[in-house]
């Protein structure tokens, strides 16, 4: 059973993969490329956010491009630090959870 720390970092960092596709629906290239890259169609964006690798992957996106990363910090008023948590706790300790 989780203890309720991990099971509020857990809650906190499928909010910020939340906040993420928020975001990237703002960003009609960002996230075309990013739906590219998961193979995911639009249509099929609700049903995608039940799977874990899936939220690891919209913050592995940010992750993976600094630049992208600032600009939805700046945008969202997210800190850098909560996507970085965020992305330890979906991707797990190893990084080892398939997109």
């Amino acid at each position: 059973m989780k203890s309720q720390k991990e099971t509020a970092a857990v809650e906190s960092a499928e909010a910020t993969a939340i906040a993420i596709l928020g975001w990237l629906a703002g960003e009609p290239e960002l996230l075309s490329r990013f739906l590219s890259l998961t193979g995911v169609l639009p249509s099929d964006v609700r049903h995608a956010m039940d799977d874990p690798g899936f939220r690891a992957g919209l913050v592995d996106f940010l992750m993976a491009h600094e630049p992208t990363l600032l600009d939805f910090c700046a945008a969202t008023g997210t800190q850098p630090e909560t996507v970085v948590a965020a992305h330890a706790v979906l991707s797990g300790p190893h990084g080892d959870i398939d997109f």
